[in-house]
């Protein structure tokens, strides 16, 4: 049985974390709220930043180097409208099971994503955030595809640290 648990959680301060909170303003674009009860963890080989007990930020590898990126809950508490795909809802249920995403379901994609870069997948009706994970083509090649992988999955609704309770 694999042990699904937060490990080494301990409370920091934003001011321990500065470096963090730089890296996320450079992806989203914008100030992120970082108020709260902060604690930083490890989770499954993970490192991450929750905010009043809710993972919102997580180190990842993304093209080599490691960077602080948000997760699903962070897209979502921060309102990030870049570096995004959106699918159909036939990719739904894949994506939600861990499927990589299929260029075939992309319906709308960030011109500006390159091969590697972090991007999150969305649902083209509601907007809500299904997945995140790193482009396998660019953005503008995404939106012409008719078969084979666009995306490489990271991180889904449904996984381990989408359910995770702290």
């Amino acid at each position: 049985m694999v042990d699904k648990r937060l490990r080494r959680r301990t409370p920091v301060r934003l001011k321990q974390i500065r470096g963090v909170a730089e890296d996320l303003c450079s992806w989203i674009g914008h100030e992120v709220d970082l108020s709260g009860f902060l604690e930083q963890a490890h989770y499954q080989e993970t490192d991450l930043i929750l905010v009043d007990r809710v993972p919102l930020a997580m180190r990842i590898d993304v093209g080599g180097s490691l960077r602080w990126l948000p997760t699903l809950r962070g897209i979502e508490a921060w309102g990030v409208e870049r570096s995004w795909v959106a699918v159909d809802e036939g990719a739904i249920p894949f994506l939600k099971n861990g499927a990589d995403c299929m260029g075939a379901g992309i319906q709308i994609a960030d011109p500006s994503l390159g091969v590697g870069d972090f991007v999150w997948i969305r649902d083209q009706e509601t907007g809500c955030p299904l997945a995140t994970g790193t482009a396998m083509v660019d953005g503008d090649e995404m939106m012409s595809m008719t078969k084979g992988k666009a995306i490489s999955t990271i991180h889904w609704v449904g996984d381990d640290l989408w359910e995770l309770e702290v």
